[in-house]
């Protein structure tokens, strides 16, 4: 393949972005990046730093942070400095958090940085995230924004809660993901927007499958395009 191609997912929470996007880059033998994991790695050391509300320090602690991330096993790993931060970034305090955490302009910055910078490795990759198809890669050569309705996304979000042993109301996690929706939506700093020329995906009543398979097809129609040859697995 003479050209590496960059497939952006975007979405809110809950709309299967990471478990499509996962899928999607084992088929084709690409690299993942799942770029929410590096906002809550920071947040989770914002935390336990105490300087949630100092944009100042938090900035100044992402510039000397080294963010590792390694899909292993079906799970992005996580390490910032070394450090294996994986069991703690999907917490619940994290979850409340992230947004606030998110929005932070000079933070953004770095992590973008770092983003475009993994990017470079592989034969190609998916990146999923918020702003990937806007910001991370406005010129990427696939783009999907995956959406559905709030309480099948809530719905997913306990699941995945419920799966790690532990028990959080639907209402809490309804009431968070509409807060981290309208957060998220409304930042300054590269909001969770589709981007124009992304192809739009309601995956309330779609398996996992068929999204999967509408991703493939929209790669696949871009490598024909280009004239490069993909193998999908």
């Amino acid at each position: 393949m003479s050209k590496n191609l960059i497939i952006a997912i975007d979405g809110p929470a809950g709309s299967g972005k990471s478990t499509t996007a996962k899928i999607v880059a084992q088929k084709l033998d690409f690299l993942y990046i799942d770029t929410g994991a590096m906002y809550r790695a920071m947040t989770y050391l914002a935390l336990r730093n105490n300087i949630l509300d100092d944009e100042k320090k938090v900035v100044e602690l992402a510039d000397r942070c080294e963010i590792e991330l390694n899909f292993i096993n079906g799970v992005t790993q996580v390490k910032v400095n070394g450090e294996n931060l994986t069991d703690y970034i999907r917490t619940i305090d994290v979850n409340k958090n992230v947004s606030k955490i998110s929005k932070i302009e000079g933070l953004r910055k770095i992590l973008v940085k770092k983003q475009r910078e993994m990017a470079t490795k592989g034969n190609g990759v998916v990146m999923e995230g918020r702003d990937i198809g806007t910001v991370v890669f406005p010129d990427a050569d696939v783009k999907v924004f995956l959406t559905a309705i709030i309480d099948e996304r809530a719905r997913r979000r306990a699941k995945e809660y419920a799966e790690n042993g532990k028990h959080v109301p639907l209402n809490e996690i309804k009431s968070n993901l509409q807060y981290r929706d309208i957060t998220d939506s409304n930042r300054e700093a590269s909001p969770l927007v589709k981007a124009e020329d992304a192809v739009l995906v309601d995956t309330s009543d779609v398996s996992i499958e068929e999204q999967v398979e509408m991703i493939l097809d929209e790669v696949q129609n871009t490598a024909n395009k280009l004239r490069i040859e993909i193998n999908i697995n």
